[in-house]
């Protein structure tokens, strides 16, 4: 008897022919699967279709489409021990890139086939699920600005020139991050929390390498002096994330803890997967070894910490 699986589809994802996507990933799957096809729509997003496949009790639940619906989708799917699939139709496919799955439908499709998975952890961003990471301030303004006409007209190119546009206008804030054992104060540009990122996320990228199941977030603090600094600090980020080094450079800053509380003066848009979730204060918590996902291996690197010589630091340890 096939697994019954439930597909939630973005006919709307990407810039390819959805028709022909949805023929072939129903060519490769349906001879092992029993496919249970819901399109989303204006009107019914992804983590309702998620949240009837999980009471449906279906053996698998596979998402395709941009990373707002596989993210999601995956959040309904948080905690559930229903095995999650990931076939990326999008413009930045960062939720694949993050978890070394590859961005092409046969090979996406494969990797579900292969039945292999691993457990890793989501979080929570105010109460809000969240699987891959939630930017605070230059990166919320960025994905605000790349709107959908410009993703649909220059694919990933759109956030470079939506980021380029937002260098113009680089406002620095204060931030305090309190975790569980002390509060940090300085100022930022950017601040990101990460549960997964790829490295196209460079914002993320503080320590290079971030590992998607170990119970914890990774914090990346960008505090660059001026324009000039911030495409510099941008650039070695950049870098970082393609040679697996952490970073080095005085206005970026990096730890990790379980869960953060991040207060920002004054306050500042935030982004959470992609999509804008409102403005600080903001507090995030990891959710360790709550989604059960299909993933190939991926090698990863234990990141550490770094604070020292980001502006006006001050640090102060909670008893």
């Amino acid at each position: 008897m096939k697994r019954s699986a439930c597909l939630i589809f973005n006919p709307v994802a990407g810039q390819g022919d959805s028709e022909q996507d949805l023929v072939q990933i129903r060519s490769m799957l349906e001879p092992e699967f029993d496919l249970d096809i819901q399109l989303t729509t204006e009107d019914t997003c992804a983590d309702e279709l998620a949240h009837g496949a999980v009471q449906r009790r279906v053996d698998a639940i596979i998402a395709s489409g941009g990373d707002g619906t596989l993210s999601a989708a995956a959040a309904a799917v948080v905690g559930t021990d229903i095995p999650f699939g990931i076939i990326s139709r999008g413009t930045a496919n960062a939720f694949a890139a993050a978890l070394g799955i590859p961005d092409t439908i046969a090979g996406a499709c494969q990797t579900i086939l292969q039945g292999t998975t691993r457990i890793v952890d989501a979080a929570e961003c105010n109460g809000t699920p969240m699987v891959l990471l939630a930017g605070i301030g230059f990166e919320a303004e960025t994905v605000e600005k790349a709107d959908r006409e410009s993703k649909n007209r220059f694919g990933a190119i759109a956030y470079i020139l939506a980021g380029l546009q937002q260098l113009r206008q680089l406002q620095p804030f204060e931030v305090e991050i309190e975790t569980e054992d002390k509060i940090i104060k300085t100022s930022a540009a950017a601040v990101t929390v990460a549960n997964a990122a790829p490295p196209t996320s460079v914002l993320a990228q503080g320590p290079a390498g971030i590992v998607v199941d170990d119970g914890l977030l990774d914090l990346t603090i960008v505090a660059p002096a001026n324009k000039a600094a911030a495409i510099a600090a941008a650039f070695h980020l950049f870098q970082t994330a393609s040679t697996g080094n952490a970073v080095e450079r005085n206005d970026i800053g990096y730890l990790r803890a379980k869960k953060f509380k991040i207060t920002t003066d004054p306050a500042q848009k935030v982004a959470v997967d992609g999509e804008i979730l409102g403005k600080t204060p903001v507090e995030i918590k990891c959710l360790p070894a709550s989604l059960k996902i299909f993933v190939p291996t991926v090698e990863e690197v234990s990141p550490v910490e770094k604070l020292e010589g980001l502006p006006n630091l001050v640090i102060e340890t909670k008893e």
